[in-house]
């Protein structure tokens, strides 16, 4: 009773046909310049074989009804759009759809099924070429421009958020020169060379732009948190990479509190994603570093190995992992970061993650006691209960977990998650979870506090009504978010006051 099927409606008359019919739903992907064909896709479940689900595309001709299929039954390739002039089109997949002709990865590695690609079929021969094989950025939209014939990619290029032109004439990429670090929307004119677009950047909320795509040239048209910005003083941000123990650059940032005095010591807080996405270089969001660098941290912001957007080998390091490179990157840089800044109170280091980042900081307490406070939102303690349970568990795992399952890779399930792991936690967590989250079920947090209570160790559970995996309601996000705050000054400040006033003992 909930399939969907796709109407041709006639504004001049009135009257609609339907188009597609079946016992699936159909979804439709794009209409040609002429209004002549579609591109629809329907999905089938295949819970006995990963990724669990998989996509037919086909072509029709609405004038005839013809349909011809693009392909059947790939779970890893899920889009098309038409060229301008509907003699080709262009699919969103990942690295193994098409039998595996787009990827990039080191033998023994499996694709990492969140970095996105692109490929070209050519209509008259059905032939394939993933344009984007050997392209490090992560494909988030994409257009076909009929002005130009170029092809513009929205993408997630290591932290930013970039635009490039793909030309399909001499194969090459182009990024476009941007103003902004994270562009989150460019649309272009049908009939003239310009854009609009729109981003953020580290120390600036939403602006938006006209873009002269002819000169390459932006110019400012909105700036509404102009005046707002102006009576906020933020700290100074800056990159820092190193170099981890397998040889590979690990970047990240760095932001000083305002007023800094480098004479000074100062508590670090440590934030990262440590799955698949990078911690994006915006202003804004539920774990703002300049938020942090306000209170008196210095904040570092680290992308661990696993996270897509820097190319293909380095997001295969996400897949049965969980982890395990990820913490030793997280270790290393912190080590590294204190050594070259001595300005940092190394017995004073604070970590905070959420989600994949939430596993992260209950993982990291299990390798090391480095850390004085840890904070995890929404986080895994174990793998085995998150892949059964939840709106995300075994497909999100299909992924992260690509052909382990509890049953034939019990060392996974088990040895890597902070659970059975938790007798070697030292460090004081404060575990952060929405009642009723369906991403990672509230019962991730709660075993953890569990076991944390049993065994006699540092711990405090709030959880945050009516809220999914994201606290959304204002006034409840202001009380976590000062409940966060409170915590590190406990622990990172040796001042309860704050939390004592938030939470009495009585």
């Amino acid at each position: 009773t909930n399939r969907s099927f796709i109407y041709k409606y006639s504004i001049n008359t009135g009257l609609s046909q339907q188009l597609t019919f079946g016992s699936r739903t159909t979804w439709l992907n794009d209409i040609s310049n002429d209004s002549k064909q579609i591109i629809f896709s329907k999905t089938d479940e295949t819970v006995t074989e990963r990724p669990f689900r998989k996509y037919s595309v086909s072509k029709m001709n609405i004038e005839t009804m013809e349909v011809d299929p693009l392909w059947e039954g790939d779970g890893f390739a899920y889009r098309a759009v038409f060229s301008p002039d509907a003699k080709k089109v262009l699919i969103s997949g990942s690295g193994e759809a098409f039998g595996g002709i787009g990827l990039n990865i080191d033998e023994g590695q499996i694709a990492n099924s969140y970095n996105a690609l692109a490929f070209i079929m050519d209509l008259s021969t059905k032939q394939i070429e993933p344009i984007t094989k050997n392209f490090d950025p992560s494909i988030e939209s994409s257009e076909w421009s009929p002005r130009d014939n170029m092809i513009y990619f929205r993408t997630t290029d290591k932290d930013f958020v970039n635009m490039y032109v793909y030309n399909p004439g001499n194969k090459s990429f182009t990024k476009l020169p941007l103003n902004e670090e994270v562009t989150r929307s460019f649309s272009m004119a049908d009939n003239a060379p310009v854009a609009v677009y729109n981003g953020v950047s580290r120390s600036n909320s939403t602006r938006a732009y006209l873009y002269d795509m002819k000169n390459r040239k932006s110019t400012l048209i909105a700036d509404p948190y102009k005046d707002r910005l102006s009576e906020m003083e933020l700290g100074k941000v800056e990159d820092w990479n190193f170099t981890n123990s397998d040889g590979i650059t690990i970047s990240g940032s760095c932001y000083l509190p305002p007023n800094f005095d480098p004479s000074k010591k100062y508590p670090m807080i440590v934030y990262y994603y440590g799955g698949t996405t990078p911690t994006s270089r915006t202003f804004e969001g539920p774990y703002p570093p300049h938020v942090f660098a306000s209170q008196g941290y210095v904040t570092y912001v680290i992308q661990p190995s696993g996270a897509m957007g820097f190319g293909q080998k380095f997001a295969a390091l996400h897949v049965n992992a969980w982890g395990k490179r990820t913490a030793e990157d997280i270790i290393e840089g912190v080590q590294q970061f204190v050594k070259e800044h001595p300005y940092v109170n190394y017995k004073k280091i604070g970590c905070i993650g959420a989600s994949y980042g939430g596993f992260m900081t209950m993982y990291l307490q299990t390798k090391t006691d480095m850390f004085a406070a840890a904070v995890s939102h929404a986080g895994i303690s174990s793998i085995s209960s998150y892949w059964g349970e939840g709106y995300w568990g075994y497909t999100y795992s299909g992924g992260a977990s690509a052909h382990s399952y509890p049953w034939n890779n019990p060392d996974l399930y088990v040895k890597q998650s902070p659970l059975f792991n938790a007798d070697k936690i030292k460090t004081p967590i404060l575990l952060t979870h929405g009642a009723v989250d369906t991403t990672v079920p509230i019962g991730e947090s709660i075993q953890m506090y569990t076991a944390l209570k049993i065994l006699g160790k540092p711990v405090e559970f709030l959880q945050v009504k009516d809220e999914n995996h994201g606290i959304m309601n204002y006034k409840r996000r202001v009380e976590w978010n000062n409940s966060i705050m409170a915590w590190f000054s406990k622990w990172l400040k040796d001042d309860s006051s704050w939390w004592n006033g938030l939470y009495s003992e009585k």
